[in-house]
């Protein structure tokens, strides 16, 4: 926990629930201040864990939990008020579920504990990092160039999330089979062996 990176990476979780109260309370030029603050944690926490050769396990379980924390907790508050259309968290929502489910029963079933983030997925976390920011600006300074890029903030973050979401289910499905023809390999050599 003493890690730089990991200290970044807890700040984030603990500025979540304060930049949550400030959007449904209306404050909108705080919580945008504090997502700055809190995507600046997110960059940083990365290039520092790589920088200073603080890699830890535990920080590799932490920062997708803070990302999502952040992210799912917003894109569920400004859906509730009403802000966001519902489809936008439908989709978020259901691609985290479902990939949350899929590491759940290959961790359980097979000896997969690797689950590294594809381009795919670090673009789709990109571009909703960007919808949230932009739609947090657009509520404070509410300008047509700002409106312009909301809409395409957010039809890009709905692509991504469809298509990182296929893509995911289509590696989980080619890591079970390969995993699956390993096992089958290894009981046909212990059955030779016999």
């Amino acid at each position: 926990m003493r890690t730089a990176p990991n200290l970044l990476t807890m700040l984030r979780i603990c500025l979540s629930p304060f930049l949550v109260v400030a959007v449904v309370e209306r404050r909108f030029e705080v919580a945008f201040v504090l997502f700055i603050i809190a995507a600046c944690t997110d960059a940083m926490d990365g290039l520092l864990a790589r920088w200073l050769r603080q890699r830890t396990m535990l920080g590799q379980y932490l920062d997708p939990v803070a990302d999502k924390l952040l992210l799912s907790s917003l894109f569920l508050v400004l859906t509730h008020m009403g802000i966001l259309e519902p489809r936008i968290a439908v989709l978020v929502f259901g691609r985290d579920l479902g990939m949350l489910l899929t590491a759940v029963i290959l961790y359980a079933t097979t000896n997969l504990r690797d689950f590294h983030p594809s381009l795919l997925g670090k673009a789709n976390s990109f571009s909703q990092v960007l919808a949230i920011g932009v739609v947090l600006l657009y509520l404070i300074y509410p300008q047509p160039w700002v409106a312009a890029a909301r809409v395409g903030v957010l039809d890009a973050t709905m692509l991504l999330t469809v298509l990182s979401g296929f893509h995911y289910a289509w590696v989980a499905s080619q890591r079970i089979g390969l995993v699956t023809s390993q096992d089958s390999s290894t009981v046909s050599i212990q059955n030779r062996r016999r």
